[in-house]
């Protein structure tokens, strides 16, 4: 009986590491068969020994396939990561940007706030001083001083105005009537110091435009001793806040406020605190 043996070779589609163990094992156990095989036909035997034939395993690895595949793979890989990448930096970046533009519009908003409430608050203090130095929720006159022949003592004259003194009393008196607006130096409206200025520049002299300069105009006059076209003004001498003309009969003429215009009032409407002779 021959001893020769024959493995047939065995060839799959699908290739494991496990499966190319098993492979190289048989592969292993072959040659210890061959090997054994020599050192039997080396010793003495009675027998002949035939030549014998090996059909060695095909271990058919298709190695090169498979780390080609491999490498693809783990190209595509790296790929899709270096572009997942991109998109989260670009996603981040896109978050810092809106954020940064809504806190600008934030602080500009803020800014613009604060702007409009400094603008109310001074408008809202202008007004309180304007109503706090002018009463003009008076509806009327509550005295009337008596005489024009009176002596000077009383804040009337005894004569009516002349020269200059007259210009600027009849000038005051055309304009009663019109509006107050704060600002106006005429000829439709007026403030208080518009008027006062307008009013002398008829005689011919020329008047600082401000309340607060025409309050230090000339030499100071006791409100006992008026004449026509005195300035009387209310408040500091030199920050003066309101001013007016003094036309006679215990009465002046002024740019009250933007509710009652420009009106004659009697001196007891609204007291001065002081007046100023410029003629």
């Amino acid at each position: 009986m021959s001893h020769t043996a024959h493995i047939p070779s065995h060839r799959k589609p699908r290739r494991s590491a496990s499966k190319l163990a098993v492979r190289a094992g048989v592969a292993g156990g072959v040659l210890s068969t061959l090997a054994m095989a020599g050192t039997a036909s080396a010793s003495p035997s009675a027998e002949p020994v035939a030549e014998t034939t090996l059909e060695m395993p095909v271990l058919n690895m298709d190695l090169g396939a498979e780390v080609s595949s491999a490498v693809t793979v783990a190209a595509e890989n790296t790929r899709f990561a270096a572009i997942e990448g991109e998109l989260t930096a670009q996603e981040e970046s896109a978050r810092t940007g809106a954020a940064a533009e809504a806190k600008q519009a934030k602080e500009e908003a803020q800014k613009k706030a604060d702007a409009e409430k400094k603008a109310k608050e001074e408008a809202d203090r202008k007004a309180e001083a304007e109503r706090s130095s002018r009463s003009s929720d008076r509806s009327s006159d509550r005295t009337t001083l008596k005489s024009a022949s009176a002596p000077q003592g009383t804040g009337t004259v005894s004569a009516p105005a002349t020269g200059s003194a007259a210009a600027i009393v009849n000038f005051a008196r055309a304009q009663v009537g019109k509006a107050y607006v704060m600002g106006g130096t005429g000829p439709s409206s007026f403030d208080c110091s518009g008027l006062v200025q307008a009013a002398y520049r008829q005689a011919g002299i020329s008047l600082p435009r401000m309340s607060q300069a025409q309050s230090s105009a000339g030499t100071s006059v006791s409100l006992n001793a008026l004449q026509p076209g005195d300035i009387l003004y209310w408040g500091s001498k030199g920050s003066a806040y309101h001013v007016a003309i003094y036309v006679g009969g215990g009465k002046f003429v002024g740019a009250q406020n933007p509710s009652t215009g420009i009106v004659e009032r009697n001196l007891s409407y609204d007291k001065p605190t002081g007046a100023v002779r410029v003629l």
